[in-house]
C-alpha cells in the first residue's frame, strides 16, 4: 500500500469544493458503501483518461469527506498511458476511455492472475465537436460532413457540404484547421469509432486510439486540443464536453435531428446499446450503437472505464479499492461527477453491476 502526504482534492476550485459539500451530505444512501462505517487510511494510485480528470477531482473531493485519511492519486496521462501503467503493475487501477483489447486482456491475466479484471463503465460523457470560427456561433454537421472535415477532404469553411448542413449561415472563405490528439487516446478511439460507424465511406480509416490522418494540428490531452482550438480561427477539434469551455459546440445530425451534446442525450444512447460479448464475469464493456437514429440520442459518447484486478496481493489495497470504487458508483459519487464534469449519471442497472464486481474484489 502506497502512502503520500498529499491530500485528495487539494487543488480543486472553490466551486468544485462547494459542489462536493452538498454531494457528501447526500451520501447516506447505502451508507456510502462499505467504506463509510470503518475509517480507513492509506493511498490508491491510478492513471489514465484525461477526460476523467474533472470527474476524478469530484470523486476524490467527495470521498475525502467520508474517508479523510485515504489519498487517491490520479495522473491524467491519457487512456493509453493509463492502461500501460496498470498492465505493467505500476498503478492500482486505470481510467480508460476504451475497454481493453484482446492483447491487453492477455496482459491483464498476467498482471491480475486467474481471477481476472473488472471493467466498470463509471463515467459517461459526450464528446463535443468544438470549433472556433469568427462570426459563426452555431454549427450543424452531418456524420459524412464531419468525417470529410477531419479526413481533410473538406478544407474550407464555405464548402458546399457544410453550407448544406447550415442553410442561411454566413460561412467564411477560410481554411479549416482540424485539431486532433497527439497522444494515444480513448477520446480519439471513441470519436473515430463514431465516424467509422456513422459516416460510411466518408471515413475509410481503422478504429484506433492513435489519430490516423496525417497533417492537421495535434495536441496532448483534452486540454491541449481545447487550447489549440481556442488559439486559432477556423479551428475544429474534439474533446470531452466538460473541457469545452467557451468554444463553439456543433450539433450533430442523428436521423432527422441535429442533436447537441448533453448528459441526457449521452445517457440515452448508452441505455440503448448492448454489452460486449465474450468478456469475463465482472467485465461490463459496452458496444455503443454509434449509427443510431433514435430521437434525442447523441452517439459521439465516451464511456470511460475503471479497470482493476479482482484480486490484489495486498489486502489493504483491495479494501481501499472496494471503498473508493463503491463511492464512485454510488448515487452521491455520480452526482458529484455530474455537477463538476457534466457527465451522465450511470443507471441503476449499471450501478448494481458495478457494485457486484466491487464487492467481489479480494486479496489473493
Amino acid at each position: 500500500m502506497r502512502s503520500t502526504s498529499a491530500r485528495p482534492g487539494s487543488r480543486l476550485t472553490a466551486l468544485t469544493c462547494a459542489v462536493l459539500l452538498s454531494g457528501c451530505a447526500a451520501v447516506n444512501e447505502r451508507n456510502l458503501a462499505e467504506g463509510a462505517g470503518d475509517q480507513l487510511s492509506g493511498a490508491l494510485v491510478g492513471a489514465g483518461s484525461s477526460a476523467q480528470q474533472a470527474a476524478m477531482q469530484g470523486w476524490t473531493a467527495g470521498y475525502a469527506g467520508v474517508q479523510p485519511e485515504v489519498t487517491v492519486n490520479y495522473d491524467p496521462v491519457g487512456s493509453g498511458g493509463g492502461r500501460e501503467q496498470f498492465l505493467a503493475g505500476g498503478t492500482d487501477f486505470a481510467g480508460s476511455d476504451a475497454f481493453l483489447d484482446d492483447e491487453e486482456l492477455a496482459q491483464a491475466r498476467e498482471r491480475c492472475g486467474p481471477d481476472g479484471i473488472f471493467e466498470l463503465p463509471n463515467y459517461i460523457a459526450p464528446i463535443a465537436v468544438v470549433f472556433n470560427l469568427e462570426g459563426v456561433e452555431e454549427l450543424r454537421l452531418s456524420p459524412e460532413t464531419l468525417a470529410r472535415v477531419f479526413a481533410q477532404d473538406i478544407t474550407r469553411w464555405d464548402d458546399a457540404a457544410i453550407a448544406e448542413d447550415n442553410p442561411g449561415a454566413e460561412l467564411p472563405d477560410l481554411a479549416i484547421t482540424p485539431v486532433n490528439r497527439s497522444d494515444e487516446s480513448g477520446t480519439t478511439e471513441n470519436f473515430v469509432d463514431y465516424l467509422s460507424q456513422a459516416a460510411g465511406d466518408a471515413w475509410p480509416f481503422e478504429v484506433d486510439g492513435n489519430w490516423p490522418v496525417e497533417g492537421g494540428e495535434a495536441a496532448q490531452g483534452n486540454s491541449g486540443v481545447v487550447g489549440a482550438v481556442s488559439a486559432g480561427n477556423g479551428t475544429i477539434g474534439y474533446a470531452d464536453l466538460s473541457q469545452a469551455g467557451d468554444l463553439g459546440i456543433a450539433r450533430i445530425r442523428v436521423g432527422d435531428e441535429f442533436v447537441a451534446p448533453t448528459a441526457e442525450a449521452a445517457a440515452a444512447v448508452v441505455e440503448n446499446s448492448d454489452p460486449l460479448e465474450g468478456r469475463g464475469p465482472y467485465d461490463f464493456a459496452i458496444e455503443v450503437d454509434r449509427a443510431t437514429e433514435g430521437s434525442g440520442e447523441y452517439p459521439i459518447v465516451l464511456i470511460s472505464y475503471h479497470i482493476g484486478c479482482m484480486s490484489y496481493d495486498d489486502a489493504a489495497t483491495a479494501e481501499l479499492l472496494r471503498s473508493f470504487m463503491s463511492y464512485v458508483a454510488s448515487e452521491a459519487g455520480q452526482e458529484a461527477a455530474a455537477l463538476v464534469a457534466g457527465s451522465a449519471p450511470i443507471s441503476d442497472a449499471l450501478r448494481d453491476q458495478a457494485l457486484t464486481a466491487i464487492d467481489a474484489v479480494a486479496a489473493s
